[in-house]
């Protein structure tokens, strides 16, 4: 069994940064991709930011330029700096982690951490 536990959300004010961090644990040989995602109150959740094994990253236009995704491969672990925020950032934002065991790969998320973003 795998699981993703979140932290570092918290209450800023707009412009502020915050640092959410995620770290995976169980049977674990190898990460596909990790990623954020963000869900606001009455909205779909939605992509943040996502890293895959090599490093690649793709970004919600939304927060290009403002938040920055970075992963640790040897501790299972991804993060998510927030720059610049606003109160349009605040949003629960879940962790997602795509694992693959044998000839599937599987998705997992976290519990979510809250990020709330005052004018």
């Amino acid at each position: 069994q795998v699981q993703l536990v979140e932290s570092g959300g918290g209450l800023v004010q707009a412009g502020g940064s915050l640092r959410l961090s995620c770290v995976a644990s169980g049977t674990i040989d190898s990460i596909n991709r990790m990623g954020w995602y963000r869900q606001a109150p009455g909205k779909q959740r939605e992509l943040v930011a996502i890293i895959i094994s090599g490093g690649n990253t793709n970004y919600a236009d939304s927060v290009k330029g403002r938040f920055t995704i970075s992963r640790d491969n040897a501790k299972n672990t991804v993060y998510l700096q927030m720059n610049s925020l606003k109160p349009e950032d605040t949003a629960a934002y879940y962790c997602n982690a795509v694992i693959p065991l044998g000839f599937k790969a599987y998705n997992y998320w976290g519990q979510g951490t809250q990020v709330t973003v005052s004018s």
